[in-house]
């Protein structure tokens, strides 16, 4: 299994968890909104649930490269 990890801009509320967590993996855009910075090597599966659980707003999203299904990380 391999997973992949995105964010929902709608629901980040720009707490910067995930950028001060994984700096290589995430940045703010210019509305200061987390996005993965372009070209980013995602994390081990592992870890892409530990930063989505850590999410306070729950904005990072974990899908199921195989199947396209989102995980739910809760």
């Amino acid at each position: 299994m391999s997973y992949r990890i995105s964010v929902d801009s709608a629901v980040c509320m720009s707490s910067g968890k995930c950028v001060a967590d994984a700096p290589d993996v995430f940045r703010f855009d210019d509305d200061e909104i987390a996005e993965i910075v372009p070209g980013a090597t995602q994390p081990a599966d592992e870890r892409i649930l530990d930063l989505a659980r850590a999410c306070p707003a729950g904005a990072l999203v974990v899908t199921d490269v195989d199947s396209g299904e989102e995980i739910d990380v809760d």
